[in-house]
């Protein structure tokens, strides 16, 4: 199903490679996070090419429900007990500075950019709230409490982040990249070395690579596929609910979140591991039945994101020896404000400038043992059952995906349609 941007925008087009080129970088993705990463460059005057496997912004990006903002859940709490005030600080500064980053950039854009507070709220756990706006202060920002939300339903309360914002990302897309050297309908399936190789035969020679494809495709670097998983969300855009003022998460992973765009109020919520069960659109439709029961539904859609084991994203050196290989994945849901986070980092790193911010989302830092022990462990049950369809990634046994008719592999997340083709990442060709 097509998401309320994909139906209003229409992104500029590109050739696909024919071929073979060279270039001093090569972008592998053309989500919002290797567009970014290709608009600075060209800001730099580096000689850079960007290769995307179909339409530019086709993927993640316009399925997001476009927030754009540094609260990430109540994460500062678990950012300042597990790793230090300092990383915590950073990680709140990177973001908020890519808030004010896109904020400079779509004055000059016709996007529907617009300051927004967001909140975090909670249904009954007041005391996470109040340590959260604790842990924050140690990190000198003040947040604030709100308990009166507008909200269908009542709340304990919830911790505000004032100024952030939310826009149309295929506008502001469409508003920057018709000017950068871009291959559509180009699909990386090998890279060695400096040396990319498309499924159409084309050629790419960098002397640095930008992996930004979503999930990383190269497996015999990096171990993501250890690092990571997916998880499936879900979104309604209702017509005729009664409006919120703000943006609204609820802090626990089972409830709903909640903005308006175009008139409409989105709905998001149902999520899952990608593979494994989930309310899916149902349990949207059916809370909006009884809380929304005038409302009309208009655009169904859903997301993929990747998460990490420790909920910040790897953005860097993409491991093993290939020096001059740069990625940025697991952006936990927060693909907006982190797609601005990657593009300014990984500028830095192709321009070999020092970042403040850089040690905090190093791919090679040191990885939680629990959850990796979980993640391996989890990934390793979905390899052993007995299925014809297999997930041509890694192996993994495929599970049907009956709300969206698609098979889903529970490893890492690969998806297939029913004939076969490819729909997600990081698997590179279809059943």
């Amino acid at each position: 199903m097509d998401s309320l941007w994909s139906e209003k925008n229409r992104l500029p087009e590109f050739e696909p490679l024919q071929g073979e080129v060279k270039t001093d970088v090569l972008i592998i993705g053309g989500g919002m996070a290797g567009i970014l990463c290709a608009w600075f460059l060209q800001q730099e005057g580096v000689d850079y090419r960007l290769a995307e496997a179909g339409r530019i912004c086709g993927g993640t990006t316009c399925n997001t429900t476009a927030k754009i903002t540094a609260q990430h859940g109540l994460i500062y709490q678990k950012l300042t007990a597990e790793w230090g005030v300092e990383l915590a600080s950073l990680y709140l500064h990177a973001n908020l500075q890519a808030v004010e980053q896109y904020r400079q950039l779509c004055k000059k854009l016709d996007c529907d950019f617009l300051d927004q507070d967001n909140y975090i709220y909670s249904r009954s756990a007041q005391g996470k709230l109040e340590r959260e706006i604790r842990a924050l202060e140690k990190l000198g920002y003040r947040a604030g409490f709100a308990d009166a939300l507008g909200l269908p339903f009542s709340v304990v309360g919830a911790v505000r982040f004032p100024q952030q914002a939310q826009f149309d990302p295929l506008r502001f897309v469409a508003g920057i990249a018709g000017g950068l050297r871009i291959y559509e309908n180009t699909r990386i399936v090998s890279v060695k070395g400096k040396l990319a190789m498309a499924q159409n035969g084309g050629k790419i020679q960098a002397q640095k690579m930008i992996f930004a494809t979503h999930f990383p495709i190269v497996n015999t670097h990096g171990l993501y596929f250890m690092k990571m998983y997916q998880q499936r969300s879900y979104v309604i855009a209702l017509q005729d609910a009664q409006a919120v003022k703000g943006m609204f998460l609820d802090e626990d992973a089972e409830g709903y979140s909640f903005r308006n765009a175009d008139g409409l109020l989105l709905l998001g919520g149902g999520g899952h591991r990608t593979g494994k069960d989930g309310g899916g659109w149902q349990k949207l439709r059916d809370f909006a039945g009884l809380c929304y029961p005038k409302a009309k539904e208009r655009y169904a859609w859903a997301a993929q994101d990747c998460i990490t084991l420790d909920g910040i994203p790897y953005i860097g050196r993409y491991g093993g020896r290939e020096q001059d290989w740069y990625v940025a994945t697991g952006f936990n849901k927060w693909g907006m404000t982190s797609a601005m986070v990657a593009a300014r980092l990984l500028t830095d790193a192709v321009m070999e400038r020092n970042n403040p911010f850089a040690p905090v989302f190093s791919p090679n830092r040191r990885m939680l043992k629990k959850p990796l022990a979980q993640n391996a462990v989890e990934a390793a049950m979905d390899l052993m059952p007995f299925f014809a369809r297999r997930c041509p990634h890694m192996g993994c046994a495929l599970r049907w995906n009956a709300a969206e008719h698609s098979w889903d592999c529970p490893c890492h997340g690969s998806r297939f349609g029913a004939d076969g083709e490819l729909l997600e990442d990081p698997a590179i060709e279809g059943l």
